[in-house]
């Protein structure tokens, strides 16, 4: 089995499963994932493992992502996005200090609603199976995060931005509020991710997970064999005591364990590097 981490550049116009299944064909696997779905129409970096990696998604520094957008004032999609295009309606060109005023106004936290045509579940059913469906989508308000946003371009009626957000983020709302705020419509003709946290595309390179993940080392006081046999381990034979999730890094392994008041648990165990 292939152990591997690496990051692949999304192409437009594919869904992110189906692109993880031309990686999975070209490099002959069959067990692998991805972490943070891309939209079909956007495009960019998309985190993909292989074999036990899999299992390291949640342990990843990606609590930031940086995307690059274009929208388009006067423009309509029940999506948000160029997918569900409606038609355009004309729109008066801006002052660019007024765009730039408004961009700002978004920094920091800010909740609304996630767009109807999304991966978010109702009564355990995706949303955007309920858009497409034509059934009613009742979303609940979220919150999210944003850390910096920037003007990068306006081409009237065409305004590029660059934005960077917490996990869980959707920038096909944020893009909706900013024409709101400048009191017209608009949509998202272009969505490109540039970097999930720590990751950024490099041609496919294989990563070394351990400069990846978002968890303290910790040490075994004992004997090593331990950990490696997956046997019982108690609290106070680590250097650290402290509850929490730390790496514990073996010469050819590592584990991911959990330290909590009752007991030492095993989160990941010899995974190969």
């Amino acid at each position: 089995m292939i152990n591997r981490i690496f990051v692949v550049k999304k192409p437009v116009f594919i869904s992110s499963n189906g692109y993880l299944r031309k990686i999975k064909r070209r490099y002959k696997v069959k067990k692998a994932g991805f972490s943070g779905t891309l939209d079909p129409f956007a495009k960019g970096t998309l985190i993909v493992a292989f074999g036990q990696y899999t299992k390291l998604f949640r342990f990843l520094k990606k609590k930031r992502k940086t995307y690059k957008a274009t929208l388009w004032l006067g423009a309509k999609s029940d999506s948000l996005d160029i997918e569900n295009f409606e038609g355009v309606i004309k729109t008066s060109k801006i002052e660019i200090d007024k765009i730039i005023t408004v961009l700002n106004s978004l920094l920091g936290k800010i909740e609304y609603i996630p767009p109807k045509y999304s991966a978010k579940s109702i009564n355990g059913e995706r949303a955007y199976k309920l858009a497409r469906e034509g059934k009613e989508v009742k979303l609940q308000s979220i919150e999210s995060e944003i850390f910096s946003i920037k003007l990068l371009n306006y081409s009237h009626p065409f305004i590029s931005f660059e934005i960077e957000v917490s996990e869980g983020s959707y920038i096909r709302s944020f893009g909706e509020i900013i024409a709101k705020n400048l009191n017209t419509t608009g949509v998202l003709s272009s969505l490109n991710r540039v970097s999930e946290g720590d990751f950024k595309f490099e041609n496919e390179k294989a990563l070394d997970p351990l400069n990846f993940l978002d968890v303290d080392e910790n040490f075994y006081l004992k004997d090593i064999e331990d950990i490696k046999l997956g046997r019982k381990l108690k609290r106070e034979d680590f250097k650290n005591q402290d509850i929490g999730t730390y790496l514990i890094k073996l010469e050819k392994y590592f584990s991911i364990i959990d330290i909590n008041d009752e007991k030492v648990s095993y989160f990941l165990n010899r995974v190969e590097l």
